[in-house]
């Protein structure tokens, strides 16, 4: 099946509205018929998967990279971190792959911003999602302004813009 295989990033500091916006966009594309994978980056290490006593947990402390597969799902533990290449490997056929954060890929970007902008993002941005609370006169006219609370807006950008693999 032939799938479309468009990748972009979402970036944004923390309580912006990140995981809301890729959940409401993640929503309507899989309601349209579309296969959505997300990638979320972890720069702390601190995402808990698994938790203590489970077999999972037990194997993964040996040392060894797990995969848990079940009717509905497959979750993968592995011992290193992967490029977005291993990643779009390892999804293989999607038509729409979001990743939050990440910010040093070289990927279309939309940068979620709520009650102040940070300018640190704007060289990794090619569009910004903000709401009301926003001066959208302060983004830069190079970067495209979008409705934060208008996912089918951030789809259409998506469509336009992604990266294709």
């Amino acid at each position: 099946m032939n799938k479309k295989r468009l990748i972009v990033a979402f970036s944004g500091p923390s309580n912006s509205g990140k995981t809301t916006a890729i959940v409401k966009v993640s929503s309507i594309l899989h309601d349209s018929g579309f296969k959505v994978c997300i990638v979320k980056h972890d720069p702390k290490d601190k995402a808990v998967f698994d938790r203590e006593g489970k077999d999972s947990f037990k194997f993964s402390q040996t040392g060894a990279d797990v995969a848990v597969v079940s009717p509905n799902k497959t979750t993968l533990f592995k011992k290193d971190t992967s490029t977005i290449d291993e990643l779009i490997e390892l999804f293989q056929d999607f038509d729409y792959l979001l990743v939050e954060g990440l910010k040093t890929l070289e990927l279309p970007r939309i940068s979620i911003f709520r009650d102040r902008l940070d300018d640190s993002y704007f060289s990794v941005t090619d569009a910004i999602a903000c709401d009301e609370t926003i001066n959208k006169d302060e983004i830069p006219n190079n970067i495209d302004k979008l409705d934060l609370n208008n996912p089918e807006e951030l789809i259409q950008w998506i469509d336009k813009n992604a990266k294709r693999v």
